[in-house]
């Protein structure tokens, strides 16, 4: 099967191809790639989540980012725009992956306690920074 892709600021750039979800929710995330995000955004966010949780040690601290780039959370954000963003049964295929990443995530990073519980931003962000 030949890979989707666009052309984005001269240079072509794949759709994401997710493991685990199947053909209609792989079809939804590529709409909304090209209609909202960029091709590839939602394996370049999983990505950049899934790259902090690799770094070796029992506890994590969730990095102080310069970039977006380099942010975990950022990552995570954009998942999270994203799966607000899907048709419910794609949105459910999709939870049930970030599901796993998120119970990682917070088995090996702390609560900050002095994080404002009613920030209007995700539950991890409030997890304790390495300052």
């Amino acid at each position: 099967m030949r890979a989707q892709t666009q052309l984005v600021r001269g240079v072509s750039r794949r759709f994401s191809r997710i493991s685990g979800l199947g053909r209609s929710a792989q079809a939804a995330v590529r709409r909304l790639e090209a209609d909202r995000f960029w091709p590839g955004c939602l394996r370049d966010s999983f990505d950049q989540f899934e790259q902090f949780l690799r770094c070796p040690g029992r506890r994590l601290y969730v990095p102080l980012a310069d970039c977006p780039c380099h942010d975990p959370l950022a990552g995570r954000d954009n998942v999270e725009a994203i799966l607000r963003a899907l048709p419910v049964r794609a949105r459910r295929e999709l939870r049930q992956i970030v599901a796993r990443l998120d119970e990682e995530f917070e088995r090996r990073t702390l609560p900050d306690p002095m994080a404002p519980v009613n920030s209007g931003v995700g539950w991890w962000h409030r997890r304790l920074t390495g300052r």
